[in-house]
């Protein structure tokens, strides 16, 4: 009986859709993934359901809405609330785990409660929104371990294994990542159970600047073409030089995802590995004056999602909306392999392969009140932060958001975006009245959603 396809998902850290040179708007070199794009199913409409790191990640995970799982901010200190991803949650490693694959996962993890919610000087020495996860049930059913919390020093990384010692390669993190999945990928030649590896670069999350001198030179002297929504006040040298690094870590990215590429390729595994390559969220850049994530924008939330299986998954385009939530059931169903009921993510698995189910034709957007200063002011008042924040949906056309705003003093607007008149998204419609056909059954959606997860936000 031949084997299940092995599983290899590749995913970025605040990696927008728009920084890969095939897609014809940033100009970034990124020639491997190019290659790849052309060799898979692009979903060129995944958008991010909460663009922000351990909300996706959740999802991702369980195929769940971030607010049902628990997550509706990220993973770390200062907050009333502990937050971690439930050792009680049905997530793709487990159900993999059950299936009879050996499964690994390397990279940032950022799923578990940051240590110093509980002690000041963990034996780990994880600081801040850091943590060690140990071996046990908050692996989420992942064999093989070599990971972190959250760290952001792409230049000198730590990781964990399967004691709380830490291990310091002292290089570029996607380097040693690389170096590791190989090695993982080397250590089931041979072995009769399928292998599902997970890879989880932290570049080109923020800061810009830890990237290696190599890849920067590529970019040090290229003009900056910014984004026609980048005003004119943000177009600064400092600007210049963050967008600069930000190409340039993702060529860096782009190099080691060669390196995987061409193992595959020499081990003859193309056909029998299923490869994922994608994102958290993406990466404002500037635009709207804004920097980093978690807002409604297509800078944030439009990510990456390419599936390749040669000779088994014809390429080309999907353009179906692809939301955080259907991963996990997609992938399981690509992989011909039952769907927990647990899962509220779509299963696309039906309509990639032609077999006529009907797509979702709108994807659900939020984000909460997350820093501990924002949710303290709630608090003081005796308010819930988790009724604020902004909710939107997103369909093939149309942006439509809900924002409560991040302080208790916030006022409600409702914003429409028509992204095939204005795709920059300058000239969105303010609703004051609820009196548009449209607009009612975007209003109707979004309340479906809300209700489905128990969200309490005031509309």
């Amino acid at each position: 009986m031949r084997k299940k396809p092995n599983l290899l998902y590749v995913f970025l850290d605040q990696w927008r859709y728009h920084a890969m040179e095939c897609t014809g708007e940033d100009p970034v070199h990124t020639p491997h993934m190019d290659t790849f794009a052309k060799e898979s199913l692009n979903c060129e409409e995944a958008v991010s359901t909460f663009p922000l790191c351990s909300p996706h990640r959740a999802s991702l995970l369980t195929g769940k809405y971030p607010f049902s799982v628990g997550m509706w901010t990220n993973c770390k200190i200062g907050l009333s609330e502990v937050l971690m991803l439930r050792p009680q949650e049905t997530c793709i490693g487990n159900v993999l785990k059950e299936q009879g694959y050996h499964t690994g996962y390397i990279g940032k993890w950022h799923l578990d409660a940051s240590e110093q919610n509980f002690e000041q000087n963990p034996v780990s020495g994880a600081r801040d929104w850091d943590a060690y996860t140990p071996p046990g049930e908050r692996r989420q059913g992942f064999d093989y371990w070599l990971s972190y919390g959250a760290c952001d020093n792409h230049l000198d990384p730590h990781y964990w294994a399967d004691t709380p010692k830490q291990i310091k390669p002292g290089c570029w993190s996607p380097e040693f990542e690389t170096d590791k999945a190989l090695e993982y990928m080397e250590s089931q030649k041979g072995e009769k159970e399928p292998f599902a590896l997970f890879v989880s670069y932290n570049p080109p999350h923020l800061p810009y600047e830890l990237v290696p001198d190599k890849y920067y030179k590529q970019y040090e002297n290229m003009p900056v073409h910014f984004r026609e929504n980048v005003p004119q006040e943000k177009r600064t040298p400092e600007m210049e030089t963050i967008t600069r690094q930000y190409f340039a870590a993702v060529t860096g990215v782009d190099e080691q995802f060669g390196r995987i590429l061409q193992y595959l390729k020499d081990n003859h595994l193309e056909e029998d590995t299923l490869v994922v390559l994608s994102a958290d969220h993406g990466e404002m850049l500037g635009s709207h004056g804004r920097m980093s994530k978690n807002v409604w924008y297509e800078e944030s939330i439009h990510i990456p999602l390419y599936i390749r299986q040669k000779g088994h998954l014809a390429p080309g385009r999907y353009p179906e909306l692809f939301a955080s939530p259907d991963h996990m059931p997609t992938l399981l169903g690509l992989l011909d392999i039952p769907v927990p009921d647990t899962c509220q993510g779509f299963n696309h698995a039906s309509c990639i392969r032609g077999e006529g189910s009907q797509a979702p034709q709108d994807a659900f957007l939020c984000s909460y009140p997350g820093m501990p200063e924002m949710v303290a002011a709630f608090e003081k008042k005796g308010m819930n932060s988790k009724c604020y924040g902004w909710r939107g949906i997103r369909t093939h056309r149309h942006t439509y958001v809900v924002n409560n705003g991040y302080a208790p003093d916030g006022h409600q607007v409702r914003l429409l975006y028509d992204n095939e008149k204005d795709p920059y998204q300058m000239h969105p419609v303010v609703i004051t009245e609820l009196n548009q056909d449209l607009v009612k059954d975007y209003e109707k959606r979004l309340k479906e959603y809300l209700d489905m997860q128990q969200d309490p936000f005031l509309l």
